[in-house]
Parts: structure tokens; C-alpha cells; sequence
């Protein structure tokens, strides 16, 4: 046999057998290997009662430490005006959550709940593209004891208490749960009490979701939640909506992050730092699990908050109030809203402009900082658009990528409003124009270094009657429809006489 037919016969023998020893290894690397890049991953993750102030990227106080989040905006885009749609928990959810805002379907504020089951949420819009959708943490877009109103025309039947509290019957809370609203999967609860479809572990339970005793500290547990669902649904497009249920009331932290905060301050602020550094960790923990995966690049990330946080400076409170720091009523939550003015619960600053970063590497530009106004409306249309879906003319925000990565030049919204209570806002490139109920209107350059702290209604009336007109026009679109000529509460006379020196 000639020296070529012998190498043509070892190698017609040896291959296969290669190939076949090799088989088993080739499928063990590719049960690691990244999944092709196709429609991309989208994970929000929401604060709750988080001041502007509160990230150090943010460089407004020197006290606060969260690299990871820090990481994110390095990484992606910090947006300087990031606003939400309303100062307070459950309309501004439900204005992140359907991508509208949330009073067209008559949820004005916290009483107004639930918000309704045919209302087109993030997860309904995206299993059209084929996602796989998981909420872990705080929900609050059910029923609530407040919701006096709609307990009277949906359950009349019950009684509400003297306090003017009702109880909702627990199956409502399911049926308005996060799994009621479009979620394939969810880990849903604020403390110790959990609907769930999967254990920490990544472990099924039953698909209608049962209730799981949940020990340890909630933060740490609701990132265990996340990463037990990043572990299951890794392998295919996924939509995750983290909600931490942090550094809202009651203050709760572990020695772990309190000691890395020692020092003279007040105790409130301390355990809003440590709450703080706890949610840092888990964005920490999140991102190397996507790295582990091979999914970061392909992986859409949003960090907001749902308000600015609560102050009590109004209610002549000192923050460094003594009181127990797990007492759970609305006082100072220990966060700041610097440089902004006001609180949660006001139009001002202080109570809607919220830390706000967009990170996708390789597709958003590394560190950028964008100072166009742009509110958490435009999740809802952006994780649409970048699912590849068709554009909803109903929705109220926009597509941020083009802005972001320089391919729209102009601002993604010619004005934003807002309706609360008493109150509405508009804010139109540099200026903010608020009307606080029947007593107060208030004109600001919001750009300026006086921001809100002066009052220039006097000196430019025609650019506040041009805003007025604007502003009313939107509230006719509302339900109810109308401007709020109603004079302020007690509670929101309180904040204006505060902040912005109104008077009798």
C-alpha cells in the first residue's frame, strides 16, 4: 500500500471515530455558547421612593455608593431629565407599565386602582414577538384598601371601614395580579409574602401562581428571584420587570450593608444608604449572570425609579427624626431629591424627576449623558420597537434609541404633562408651567440654576398662557376630562406653602 493510500485509509477510519469522541464535548460547549443574536432581552428595574440625588453617578451628594448601578450609566446612557408620569406608586406604574398615560383609563392616583385587565401592558405587547415575560417584586396595580370607589361599583356588597379602608377578597389580588396582566412568569410581593410560579432556585411551581413564606432579607430575595428567572428563560428572548421594594418605608437593612455606612447621620438615611447599596449589589449580580450567559450585549437594561422620595420637611419634620426607622407611615424614607425641589406627592422636580440610565452595549454609546427630557413612557415604546414589533399609535412615549444614539437630533418630546390630584404640569423645552389647583400658578426655567426655586409668571405671561393652553387641551383628553380647578388639600397646601411660598 503507497504511503497516500495509507493516510486515505487512516483517515477514513480515524475521523469518524474522532468526530464521535468529540461529540459529546461539542454539545457540552454548546449548551454555553451565546445565543444568536436575534430580538433582544429587555430587564427594567425599578426603585421605589428613590430620589434623584441617590446614585453617585449622579454627583449630587457624597455619601451614597452603588458602582454597579454607576457600571450601567458607564456603560450606557444617563439621562439627566428622566421623568415619570406621576408622583406616586401606582399611576406612575401604570404609566410605565401600559406605556400611556395612566389617567386616559381613569387611574389618577393610588385610589383609583386597579389598573384595568384590558388595558395593552409591556408583557401583552411583547408575547406578540414571541418573549417570555417575568415580574419579580413590588406589583401595586391591584385593588388596594383604598380603592373605596371601585369597591362601591364592583363590590358592593362590602362595608368600608371607619378609617374609609376596604378589604379586598384575596382572589382579586390574583386576578389583578402581575399573571392577570400579561406575565408568563412572576415572584411577586414586597416583604415575606410571595404569588409565585417559580421558587428562588429556578424551580417550577404551579403556573397560577401560590403563595410562598419567602425568610431573609427582601432585597436580597427579590434579586434571588430575578436571577432564578434569568436562569430559566436565559436561552430565549425575555422581558423582565424587577421591581425592588426599596428604600420605600419601612426602612429595613442588614448589618452586611449598614456597616458599610458608619458615621455620624441620621439613622433613616443610613438605612436608606444600606437599602441602597443592597439593590446596588443585586444589579451587580444581575449583570454578571447575563455575562455568564453570554447575553449582555444583547441585553436592553433600564434603571428608574417610580417617584422622588417622600420628605415630610412640609409636615415640619426634621429628617433627622428619631422615630423607629421601620415606622412605615409616609415621613422621610431617608432618600434625597437634590437639587430638585420638592417631594413625592408635588409637580415639582422633586417629585417626578428620577435617576434614569439606559445601558446596551454595542448598540448604546458608552457614558453618554443626555439632558433632553424624557419619561418612562417611552419604555413601553422603545422595548416595542427594538422587539421589532409595529408602532402603536396609542401609545403615548417614544422610540429612544434614535435619539440616543445620535440618529435624532431633536428632542423626543415636544412637552410632557402631567395631572395629580389637584395639580397639573407641563414642561416644554426649558420651561415648566404648574397649576396648582385653583390657588397658584407657577411658571420656571427649569434649566436655570434657579430651577424652581423662582417664580417668573410675571415676567413671561404670554409663554404661561401658551403652556396653560397646551395643558388644557391635554387634561380634555383625560378621564375625567378637565383641568384641576379644585382647591389644593390640606396635605398638598402643606408642600406649595413649603416649597414654593404660596400664600393665602
Amino acid at each position: 500500500m503507497s504511503y497516500i493510500s495509507m493516510i486515505n485509509f487512516m483517515s477514513n477510519i480515524l475521523l469518524p471515530i474522532t468526530a464521535l469522541l468529540l461529540t459529546p464535548l461539542a454539545a457540552l460547549y454548546a449548551a454555553d455558547a451565546p445565543r444568536p443574536a436575534g430580538k433582544p432581552n429587555i430587564i427594567v428595574i425599578l426603585t421605589d421612593d428613590h430620589g434623584y440625588a441617590d446614585l453617585s453617578s449622579q454627583r449630587q451628594v457624597s455619601d451614597i455608593k452603588t458602582p454597579n448601578i454607576d457600571r450601567l450609566a458607564s456603560r450606557g446612557v444617563r439621562m439627566t431629565a428622566g421623568y415619570v408620569t406621576a408622583p406616586q406608586c401606582v399611576p406612575s406604574r401604570a404609566g410605565l407599565m401600559s406605556g400611556r398615560h395612566q389617567q386616559r383609563f381613569g387611574l389618577n392616583n393610588n385610589a383609583e386602582a386597579p389598573m384595568p385587565l384590558d388595558e395593552q401592558t409591556i408583557p401583552k405587547r411583547l408575547k406578540k414577538a414571541g418573549y417570555v415575560s417575568g415580574q419579580v417584586g413590588k406589583w401595586h396595580l391591584e385593588p388596594n384598601v383604598t380603592c373605596v370607589k371601585w369597591a362601591r361599583k364592583n363590590l358592593p356588597e362590602l362595608t368600608p371601614s371607619k378609617n374609609g379602608r376596604v378589604a379586598i377578597p384575596g382572589q382579586l389580588y390574583r386576578t389583578y395580579s402581575a399573571l392577570g396582566q400579561g406575565f408568563d412568569e412572576c415572584f411577586q410581593g414586597e416583604m415575606d409574602s410571595y404569588l409565585a410560579t417559580f421558587d428562588c432556585d429556578g424551580n417550577t411551581l404551579d403556573p397560577h401562581g401560590t403563595i410562598v413564606k419567602q425568610s431573609g432579607y427582601r432585597l436580597e430575595t427579590q434579586t434571588a428571584a430575578a436571577l432564578a428567572f434569568l436562569k430559566r428563560n436565559h436561552d430565549q428572548p425575555f422581558f423582565l420587570y424587577l421591581a425592588y421594594y426599596g428604600p420605600h418605608v419601612p426602612l429595613e437593612a442588614t448589618e452586611k450593608y449598614l456597616s458599610r455606612f458608619p458615621g455620624e447621620m441620621p439613622e433613616r438615611r443610613r438605612h436608606a444608604l444600606a437599602m441602597l447599596s443592597a439593590i446596588d449589589d443585586g444589579v451587580g449580580e444581575i449583570s454578571d449572570a447575563l455575562k455568564k450567559y453570554q447575553i449582555d450585549d444583547n441585553t436592553l437594561i433600564v434603571f428608574t425609579s417610580d417617584n422622588g422620595a417622600p420628605l415630610a420637611a412640609a409636615r415640619g419634620k426634621p429628617k433627622a427624626d428619631l422615630r423607629p426607622v421601620n415606622n412605615s407611615s409616609a415621613d422621610w424614607d431617608g432618600s434625597l431629591n437634590d437639587p430638585w425641589v420638592g417631594e413625592k406627592g408635588m409637580l415639582t422636580e422633586g417629585g417626578i424627576r428620577v435617576p434614569f440610565i439606559m445601558c446596551w452595549p454595542g448598540r448604546l454609546p458608552a457614558g453618554k449623558v443626555y439632558d433632553q427630557p424624557v419619561s418612562t413612557l417611552d419604555i413601553a415604546a422603545t422595548a416595542v420597537a427594538i422587539a421589532g414589533l409595529q408602532p402603536d399609535s396609542k401609545l403615548d412615549g417614544v422610540n429612544l434609541i434614535p435619539h440616543l444614539i445620535g440618529e435624532n437630533t431633536q428632542p423626543p418630546h415636544a412637552a410632557l404633562y402631567w395631572r395629580f390630584l389637584n395639580q397639573a404640569a407641563i414642561r416644554s423645552g426649558q420651561w415648566k408651567y404648574i397649576q396648582a389647583g385653583s390657588e397658584g400658578n407657577y411658571l420656571f426655567d427649569v434649566t436655570s440654576d434657579e430651577h424652581e426655586k423662582q417664580n417668573l409668571i410675571t415676567k413671561h405671561p404670554a409663554i404661561a398662557r401658551g403652556l396653560a393652553l397646551k395643558l388644557s387641551d391635554w387634561t380634555q383628553q383625560l378621564a375625567p376630562a378637565g383641568d384641576p380647578d379644585h382647591p389644593l388639600s390640606l396635605e398638598e397646601k402643606k408642600w406649595y406653602f413649603h416649597y414654593l411660598n404660596m400664600t393665602d
